[in-house]
């Protein structure tokens, strides 16, 4: 029998996933870009976190949806994200998101974009969402 990857562990449950990132959309806080984008995330645990952007008048105080997924997530206990989803009208994690998720992800956790205009998923993995990324344990830290 072939060794299941995480992909195969959380199939079944990307539907919910999707909705649950489309829905963490709404409310978005983005009074300066008028772009709402949700996340949503299965943690370790198996429970669902999601976020949204939060913009400040001051831009570089905003927060991207998956942080703050993440952030939620890591502040309830959780160490480990299975599966994230982020919504938006071209949904692509920033690349301080992406750092961001492969402190957290193992490289087959499962990424997937769900483009709000015409309801393309995308699925890519968290190795392959940032190659090369800086790796805690290959620093040594």
């Amino acid at each position: 029998m072939a060794k299941k990857t995480g992909a195969d562990k959380i199939a079944g449950k990307i539907p919910a996933l999707v909705a649950a990132a489309k829905e963490a959309r709404k409310k978005a806080y983005c009074p300066y870009s008028h772009y709402p984008v949700g996340a949503a995330l299965i943690a370790g645990s198996g429970k669902v976190y999601t976020g949204c952007n939060i913009e400040n008048a001051s831009f570089g105080l905003s927060n991207c949806a998956e942080r703050t997924a993440i952030f939620k997530a890591v502040s309830a206990g959780e160490r480990e994200i299975k599966a994230l989803c982020v919504a938006a009208d071209s949904a692509s994690p920033c690349g301080a998101c992406r750092q961001v998720i492969v402190e957290f992800a193992k490289k087959d956790a499962v990424m997937v974009y769900a483009d709000c205009r015409g309801g393309k998923l995308t699925y890519t993995t968290a190795g392959e969402l940032l190659p090369l990324a800086f790796d805690p344990k290959d620093a040594g830290l």
